[in-house]
């Protein structure tokens, strides 16, 4: 199938083409005409969707921009102020015509006539959201999303001086890849100090954030926020079970195997005992890998790679290059983290990362890419609706391209030596962040089934879940105080609850999509772009399957990836 980058904004037929929302008042007369409209036929039914899905499209997109300007810029008010009026005036206004229109939608005898296979999973999650729906819980629902933002802003300020310069703790972590261990440990623990700073800030926000998260779900009817999350994430083909079947999976299969990395770690440097700031270290005489200078750079390098890969993937970068949909670069004042936004009515999406010149940058940026080949892909699709995918199927267009785009890692390393260093460092990443996924999903799943917890147990828990999958090669004696706040740094827990295990499920896809494409380039290639290609029209095990991927969370399958991972780093060698 030919795929083109060549994206459209969506035509506006039911909004006019200059329509802004700059308040409530402009938005409501167009949720009443779909309220108040008489739906006589299919043919009525499907002009209806068509318009819901427009303004649906055209709200999305205006509250995204507010939220990528407030995160480029934690510092200006004038942005401050606009994500937080939509948040508080505007979305809240909103929920209770979207839960009526819903209602509307499922009670209208030509809803049961539309085609069971192409709408399945939209009338799915429409039934979930009223289920879900309580007036109480709308006022809840704006201050958690104008809280949830105060992270960022608080992160955003976090500076250390480095040989007296000041940098963000993005950029400072480039020092701790330094071949000298002194200035490694120095700036490791500026970085903790600094964030120590905050640690009272951050419990007593991430408090308040429990508290009300707690509330929303009492009022809906649910023991724990925990399992109404589930339910609000539409985690319809996986439970709380198989995630406590992933986090035992991690023990058994990858903990091993990051003892030995660490081993050879400790060995490689030459020391007799490895220490936090040692794990990213390369060897005296041996410089870090710098994969570009700057933003610039970074782009047109990640360009020249989707190209390798084909074409089409290159244009979708290009275009949003073209659209100035890119902001890279780590600097004072910008939210931490990086993110791809899709932009509904746009299509093109914006992509935000903190670079600073590292390996890890690199990873961002292609795994930030393949979230963007996701929304240019989905852009296609007739309703807002169905180009809601899974979040489990959007980490693996995103984990897949770190992997796949590894062999077309050449225009960031022409020396043969440091390529083959940056997919050994790829791979071990690939292996070691699974222990931090369950480690954050476990505690997420503590925090909740226990929301009335002291700030002492909730220390004394976050370690006892630490030191599970912590390796016994890594001495981390003296540094309690670090580690007892090491949780606060996650942003996820603050901003986007119990949205971690999806970056478990979507490893174990991507390690078998680079499966494919180390047997069959080609044909990995195709059934990559044809799973992205039905958004969320299917359900997550038919959007593996599609890609040509099982959806399988056992141990023994677990257990097999890692092997083949472990196969693919012991034969990595310079040619």
């Amino acid at each position: 199938m030919n795929y083109s980058a060549d994206i459209k904004k969506l035509p506006r037929y039911f909004l006019p083409e200059t329509f802004e929302i700059k308040n409530w008042e402009v938005l409501e007369p167009y949720f009443k005409n779909l309220d108040e409209r008489e739906i006589n036929s299919q043919a009525d039914l499907e002009q209806w969707l068509k318009d819901s899905s427009e303004l649906e499209a055209a709200i999305s997109e205006d509250a995204c921009w507010r939220q990528v300007r407030v995160t480029c810029d934690t510092e200006n008010k004038e942005y401050e102020n606009a994500f937080n009026y939509f948040m508080m005036e505007i979305q809240p206004k909103i929920q209770p015509w979207a839960d009526k229109l819903n209602r509307k939608l499922i009670a209208c005898p030509f809803t049961k006539e539309l085609d069971e296979k192409k709408y399945f999973t939209f009338l799915r999650n429409i039934k979930k959201s009223i289920d879900l729906f309580r007036e109480e819980n709308i006022p809840l629902q704006a201050e958690l999303n104008v809280e949830a933002q105060k992270f960022g802003m608080i992160a955003g300020k976090m500076m250390v001086n480095v040989n007296g310069q000041e940098y963000t703790l993005q950029q400072a972590a480039k020092f701790l890849e330094d071949p000298d261990r002194k200035l490694r440990e120095e700036v490791y623990r500026k970085v903790n100090d600094r964030r120590l700073q905050d640690k009272d800030q951050l419990n007593e926000l991430f408090s308040s954030l429990v508290d009300k998260r707690n509330k929303v779900a009492h009022n809906a009817g649910f023991k724990n926020y925990r399992d109404f999350r589930f339910a609000e994430l539409g985690r319809f083909d996986y439970t709380p079970a198989d995630c406590f079947l992933f986090h035992d999976a991690v023990k058994q299969h990858v903990l091993p195997l990051i003892n030995s990395i660490y081993e050879g770690k400790k060995k490689k440097l030459g020391l007799d005992t490895l220490r936090p700031w040692d794990i990213d270290a390369e060897p005296q005489g041996t410089e870090p890998l710098r994969p570009f200078k700057n933003g610039e750079e970074l782009t047109q390098k990640t360009i020249a790679c989707f190209d390798e890969l084909g074409t089409f993937l290159g244009d979708c970068l290009r275009k949003m290059k073209e659209l100035g949909h890119f902001d890279l670069e780590s600097r004072k004042g910008k939210a931490p983290g990086g993110y791809n936004m899709p932009l509904a009515e746009s299509g093109a999406p914006f992509i935000f990362m903190n670079a600073a010149g590292t390996l890890d940058d690199v990873t961002t940026m292609v795994h930030e890419g393949g979230h963007a080949i996701h929304s240019f892909l989905s852009h296609h699709l007739e309703l807002s609706g169905f180009k809601e995918y899974p979040t489990e199927m959007a980490e693996v267009a995103s984990m897949s391209m770190e992997l796949m785009s590894m062999d077309k890692w050449t225009v960031f390393f022409d020396n043969k030596e440091e390529l083959v260093r940056a997919k050994e460092q790829q791979l071990e990443r690939v292996i070691t962040i699974l222990p931090w996924i369950a480690i954050i999903d476990k505690f997420q799943h503590w925090v909740y089934e226990n929301p009335l917890h002291t700030l002492e147990e909730r220390a004394e828990n976050w370690l006892r879940i630490l030191n599970e999958f912590a390796s016994p090669v890594v001495d981390n004696s003296g540094l309690e105080e670090y580690r007892k706040y090491g949780w606060q740094r996650q942003l996820h827990l603050f901003e986007v609850p119990f949205y971690y295990i999806e970056y478990g499920i979507a490893q174990l896809g991507a390690i078998g999509m680079w499966m494919q494409y180390k047997e069959n380039g080609k044909k990995a290639l195709d059934n990559y772009l044809a799973g992205l290609n039905l958004g969320g029209t299917r359900t997550l095990p038919e959007l593996f399957s599609a890609a040509g991927l099982r959806f399988d969370l056992s141990p023994q399958h677990i257990g097999s990836l890692m092997n083949f991972v472990k196969k693919e780093l012991d034969g990595l060698t310079v040619v």
